[in-house]
């Protein structure tokens, strides 16, 4: 005899069905939500992780921030010892130069011509001075040109003041320094004699020769006498020539 199945069995699989369906939802929810959890924490830790090292970059910057400051201080302090050291140098370059231009001034001023006043600005120099006419001034100018430590000669101006005296013509020079090439060569050649120098000459003098009659007396000297112990050597005689030859024919 066959059985039947009165029962409602559709649905209550599909009950079953609907069950597991918000099941799986469920642990799909559970899962998800598990995840977005997992990947808000890794996050939070690469942004913490990037915050410290952005402060210790801040911090190092900072550090370097002050080393640059030191570094520029020391700088300034460098350029100012540059600046000095080369202030020091150039005058110790010019020292002998006022000595030289004094010496220059004195030797290139003609004798129609005297100087009243005399300024200087670095390698610039400007000379006051009256003379006896246009020609000396002209004069002077050739001869500053022509000097080793001036060079060219500007004239700011010449005026005849009509006075009576002996040189009427006031005039103005503007004068460029220089220095000369071989006055470093010329400096290194100068050399101190030493104190020793005349002993090393008198030294240097050639012997004078012996007189003809000393050498004679050296030539004709006596033998010396053997020395006592020494061995005697056998006395060797001369021969003549005609014993040297009965000696060869027999």
């Amino acid at each position: 005899m066959a059985h039947v199945n009165l029962l409602p069995w559709r649905a209550e699989r599909r009950k079953q069905r609907e069950r597991e369906f918000y099941m799986q939802l469920v642990a799909a929810f559970v899962v998800a939500l598990g995840v977005l959890l997992l990947w808000i924490f890794w996050m939070d830790q690469r942004i913490d992780n990037q915050n410290d090292r952005n402060a210790y970059l801040q911090t190092e910057i900072k550090q370097l921030d002050v080393r640059i400051a030191k570094i520029k201080d020391l700088e300034k302090v460098r350029e100012h010892l540059l600046a000095r050291k080369q202030i020091i140098e150039q005058l110790q370059a010019d020292r002998s130069q006022m000595v030289h231009l004094f010496d220059e001034l004195v030797k290139t001023i003609p004798s129609n011509a005297r100087l009243t006043g005399l300024k200087q600005n670095g390698q610039s120099m400007t000379l006051d001075g009256v003379a006896q006419s246009n020609a000396s001034v002209a004069e002077y100018m050739r001869n500053i040109e022509a000097s080793p430590w001036m060079g060219h000669a500007d004239l700011s101006k010449t005026e005849n003041t009509h006075d009576a005296t002996r040189m009427p013509y006031v005039f103005g020079l503007n004068v460029t320094l220089s220095h000369p090439k071989s006055d470093e060569v010329g400096a290194d050649k100068i050399q101190v004699e030493p104190a020793g120098s005349g002993t090393s000459a008198a030294s240097a003098v050639p012997a004078v020769p012996a007189a003809p009659g000393g050498a004679a007396k050296a030539l004709t000297a006596p033998p010396a006498k053997p020395v006592a112990g020494a061995k005697s050597q056998p006395e060797v005689k001369p021969v003549s020539a005609a014993a040297a030859k009965g000696g060869a024919g027999s």
